[in-house]
Parts: C-alpha cells; sequence; structure tokens
C-alpha cells in the first residue's frame, strides 16, 4: 500500500515552497510507466482524480528520488 501521506507532502512543498517544474512524476499507465512534470502530472490526472496517488512509481527533484514504490511479488 502506497503512504499517502509522503506523497502529498512531497506534492505540498513543490507545488507551494520549490520550483514545481524540477520534479518528475513517474506513474503507471497500463503496462508502461509514463514520465512528467508535477504542473503536467495534476492537469493530467485532474489534481489527482482521474489518475489516483496509488499509481505513483517514483518522485525524483533533479536527480533526487524523494520517493519509490515498494515492488510487491507478482506486481
Amino acid at each position: 500500500m502506497v503512504k499517502k501521506g509522503a506523497i502529498e507532502e512531497i506534492f505540498s512543498k513543490a507545488k507551494f515552497a520549490d520550483e514545481s517544474k524540477s520534479y518528475k512524476i513517474f506513474y503507471r499507465n497500463f503496462e508502461k510507466t509514463v514520465e512528467t512534470t508535477l504542473p503536467e502530472f495534476l492537469i493530467q490526472s485532474d489534481n489527482l482524480q482521474t489518475i489516483p496517488i496509488s499509481r505513483i512509481k517514483k518522485i525524483k527533484k533533479n536527480n533526487t528520488v524523494l520517493f519509490e514504490k515498494k515492488i510487491a511479488r507478482g506486481e
């Protein structure tokens, strides 16, 4: 299960304190992983309404991984 609090905290900091375009979001879209910036992800997901937070696999700021979903067996 994804820790929603950690992702929400990253999003909040990115939107209000940092340069949000420097954040890259990697999320699962069917069988492939899509990479986009945080502002673009929020537009595409209709502010997390059409792409749930549970599909986020990784969040990076510049070259630093801030969040990475642990892969469960069979996934």
